[in-house]
């Protein structure tokens, strides 16, 4: 399963980004093989507007079946479900333990936003 997570970095020991249109990184990981490729999110960290929803058309472009992150807008809810990909919420921790998290049936699934549109 490819699993998506917001990140502050680069790396599986990065700390996840709460904030899902406007993280600075998307890292994609293969929970089966354990790869994973860091996707530089630059472009809509400084977007003015539709952060939310370019980034989750990003991520469904990638494939990518669950995201975890610290929280989702309602446009970016919308792109996501649309696409088949589930939303988990997970809290600050490393990447690596968000994955494990995951896992480990730990984190919650949403079926809504839980954050309104434009939250940095």
């Amino acid at each position: 399963m490819k699993i998506a997570i917001t990140a502050q970095g680069n790396e599986l020991s990065s700390e996840i980004d709460l904030r899902f249109g406007r993280a600075q990184w998307i890292i994609v990981v293969d929970s089966e093989t354990g790869d994973f490729a860091a996707h530089d999110n630059v472009v809509n960290l400084n977007a003015v507007q539709g952060a939310g929803i370019q980034t989750g058309q990003n991520i469904a472009n990638l494939d990518v079946e669950v995201v975890i992150t610290g929280n989702v807008g309602p446009n970016a809810f919308k792109t996501l479900n649309t696409a088949g990909v589930k939303i988990f919420l997970a809290e600050k921790q490393t990447v690596q333990n968000a994955i494990d998290s995951l896992k480990a049936g730990k984190l919650k699934e949403v079926n809504q936003a839980n954050v309104e549109g434009h939250w940095i």
